[in-house]
């Protein structure tokens, strides 16, 4: 198995970037959903209310984001220093608060106007757990990043591949990988097989990470990553096929166990435990 694809998403929920190599933390990827919108309840902004989220390039500068969506001027968003912070959580059911960072009323009013709604943009300075603890059975631990629960989501060519099939087999057109929103990408395994890897050790070149559980999937895998245009797919067939305890699974959540760094054509391999 080799790891055939390492992809980023600086802001949560905006679109995402392609890399040959990164730098893994104990959060996750570096420079991985460390920003996020937030609404005026300090509640995080996602596609699955908000569409319009794809319009948005966001690119690390030094110190910051460079800003770029088809039809606006670029903006550079320094990362925020000597502010005060604001209490967000990630979404409206979660208790957790975490302290961000504003980004300021000009990355705040560029932002409004390319996803058509009122949003505040922060910067997680500290990854820290926004997670309530015994929620997930495999605890990410207390510094994860903006992400939904875990810090790194690895899916697989030859599941998508799969799932593929039966998309075609339903009439339907097959999806690409963005739709599911991946940080690493695996080359060379049996389709499905990551459902066998949850609690285990892998190691993807030189770095170890634990498996966790199969990820649920939600509406977002419905939206084109490129127009914002919402459809039926794939949910209604991974509902058909991949309905377990009544979640609709594709990829698998995992949690780096150290520093270190992944490059494409690492192998991928799982590890005595």
């Amino acid at each position: 198995m080799r790891l055939s694809e390492i992809n980023t998403y600086p802001i949560k929920g905006c679109r995402g970037l392609h890399h040959d190599e990164a730098e893994v933390q104990p959060w996750g990827l570096d420079g991985d959903r460390r920003w996020m919108m937030v609404d005026a309840d300090g509640v995080g902004v996602t596609q699955r209310e908000t569409t319009t989220l794809v319009r948005v390039r966001a690119h690390p500068a030094p110190g910051g984001l460079l800003l770029r969506a088809d039809g606006h001027p670029d903006l550079v968003v320094p990362e925020p220093a000597g502010v005060a912070p604001v209490q967000v959580r990630t979404f409206r059911r979660r208790l957790l608060r975490v302290d961000a960072l504003p980004a300021g009323p000009a990355a705040d009013d560029w932002l409004g106007k390319v996803v058509d709604r009122p949003v505040r943009l922060v910067w997680l300075a500290e990854p820290t757990r926004h997670v309530e603890r015994g929620r997930k059975e495999y605890d990410p631990g207390d510094r994860v990043s903006f992400a939904d629960a875990y810090p790194v989501l690895l899916t697989s060519t030859a599941s998508l591949a799969a799932l593929g099939d039966w998309l075609v087999a339903a009439g339907a057109e097959p999806v690409p990988m963005a739709r599911f929103r991946p940080n690493l990408v695996v080359d060379g395994a049996p389709a499905w097989a990551e459902d066998g890897w949850a609690g285990r050790p892998l190691r993807i070149g030189g770095v170890r990470f634990q498996a966790a559980n199969p990820s649920a999937r939600c509406l977002v895998t419905t939206t084109d990553q490129e127009t914002g245009v919402r459809g039926r797919e794939p949910l209604r067939t991974l509902a058909r096929h991949r309905n377990i305890d009544r979640q609709l699974l594709f990829g698998l959540n995992v949690i780096p166990l150290e520093p270190g760094r992944v490059r494409l054509g690492d192998p991928v391999e799982l590890t005595p435990s």
